[in-house]
């Protein structure tokens, strides 16, 4: 079985303890002289003295292509010489389409033979899928960048009901991650940017230069930037090493430096992409306290209203975004909606994560088709059931009688929020096992830590559900 890129690269961190990215940037004023040759021992002598520091190395292709064909074959000489086991990014952002991202791909992955490539996906998933067919070659895809005109086009959108330009592709790119290759570009001295990045794609890998020469805050990247496992940010560095009287040295203090800032961050709550969900619930809507009528008869002081998220299409994008790690990690063919609150979120899953959709209808039309599955299902196959909230679990077993009825196979149902009042041990019974994004306990847990919700009104709904949960 081909190991990913991206497990590839954790063993190399987790071989050298290390999140830095060595840069290989011959610069002309680095060299003695403008050739191939000098490239060649600047590399090289940056190489032998930091490999025990480096998780990976950045090699870009512009300086050494500027040195002409000489130059473009000391860069596969460059990366020939890494170890195998020690990722090689080929800095080169390239963005065409059909033969010409093939051609491209096939320069950078296999006659230089680098392990992964910066892109620009401008032109969407054409650009990007040649360099991501091999699960063991990567990619990362520009997302947000430092420079001053990057707002020209990274902010679009930024201010209305949607998110900027920028999370659309974070999100996007967390839907084309299918074999763990995919990553993104952000730089670190946009330490909002990578909150926001990091909220739209829980799962991936960020690129986060900027970091010495260009004065990015390392602890406020790594805060906002890591993931909940201390990983999921890698740090180039190029002339703060490169320029350095001793290069090894330098790359020994940044490994600690990165280190220190990441132990400091992990030993206060990191900045999670699913504490800014839950936030983002309250704020639009879909979460609201105060006293409610519920179908029950009771009277509860929190209510749930999922189908709001039509409103948000930016929050309904971070919705789909959260069921995806939860739903890789389970074995299927289609995802089935539930009517009507969960259709918006299956369709919102299906577009970031290609997997097709069906729902099954609670009644049959008395005309055309008559179905009460919709979509094109085929016999036997397995249906993940995707739905907003599970309280009682009664609607869910409605609908997994009419899948079964259609002879396919449900053995996991996944939702947004499980209220905890016995949906799981409901689908325990007929053999299905309930997964939620959050439990109500858990985003109350999550509101009382971030501030968003008053402690009186976290009280409230705790002592509600010790009543009635």
């Amino acid at each position: 079985m081909t190991v990913s890129f991206f497990k590839s690269l954790e063993a190399r961190v987790a071989e050298v303890d290390s999140l830095l990215c060595v840069g290989l940037d011959p610069h002309s004023q680095d060299l003695p002289e403008q050739t191939a040759q000098h490239a060649w021992a600047f590399c090289k002598r940056i190489i032998d003295q930091t490999l025990p520091f480096a998780a990976a190395y950045k090699p870009n292709a512009a300086f050494f292509e500027a040195l002409g064909p000489e130059g473009f074959e000391v860069l596969g000489k460059v990366i020939a010489s890494i170890p195998d086991g020690v990722p090689v990014i080929l800095d080169a952002k390239r963005g065409d389409i059909a033969s010409t991202a093939r051609a491209y791909a096939t320069a950078a992955l296999e006659t230089l033979g680098a392990d992964a490539i910066t892109l620009n996906a401008y032109m969407g998933i054409d650009a990007v899928s040649p360099f991501i067919e091999s699960p063991a070659k990567g990619a990362f895809v520009l997302c947000k960048t430092s420079n001053p005109s990057a707002e020209d086009l990274q902010l679009y959108g930024q201010g209305t009901a949607g998110r900027a330009l920028f999370e659309e592709v974070a999100a996007l790119a967390e839907g084309w991650n299918q074999n763990d290759n995919v990553g993104l570009v952000v730089g670190a001295t946009q330490v909002e940017a990578l909150r926001r990045v990091r909220a739209a794609a829980p799962g991936l890998w960020i690129l986060a230069p900027g970091v010495g020469h260009q004065g990015g805050n390392l602890e406020a990247a790594l805060e906002a930037g890591l993931r909940a496992d201390g990983l999921g940010v890698l740090v180039p560095v190029s002339r703060g090493i490169s320029r350095a009287d001793n290069p090894g040295e330098a790359a020994r203090t940044l490994r600690d430096q990165i280190n220190a800032a990441r132990q400091k961050v992990q030993g206060r709550p990191v900045h999670d992409a699913l504490d800014a969900l839950a936030d983002a619930l309250v704020d639009i809507g879909c979460i609201r306290f105060g006293s409610f009528t519920l179908k029950s008869g009771l009277e509860s002081p929190i209510y749930i209203d999922l189908r709001r998220l039509i409103t948000a299409p930016g929050v309904l994008a971070q919705v789909a975004a959260a069921y995806l790690p939860l739903m890789r990690s389970l074995e299927f063919d289609r995802l089935a909606a539930l009517p009507y609150a969960a259709l918006p979120i299956g369709t919102a899953v299906s577009l970031q994560s290609g997997w097709p959709m069906i729902f099954p209808r609670r009644e049959a039309k008395g005309y055309g088709t008559r179905k009460l599955i919709e979509g094109e299902p085929v016999v036997g196959e397995t249906i993940v059931v995707v739905d907003d909230l599970a309280t009682t679990g009664g609607s869910k077993l409605e609908a997994i009688e009419k899948l079964q009825g259609a002879d396919l196979k449900v053995t996991d149902i996944v939702v947004l929020i499980d209220r905890q009042s016995g949906a799981q041990q409901a689908m325990a019974k007929v053999g299905c096992t309930l997964h939620a994004v959050f439990t109500l306990r858990g985003l109350l847990e999550r509101w009382e830590r971030t501030g968003r919700v008053s402690a009186q009104q976290v009280q409230a709904v705790r002592e509600f559900l010790e009543a009635h949960g």
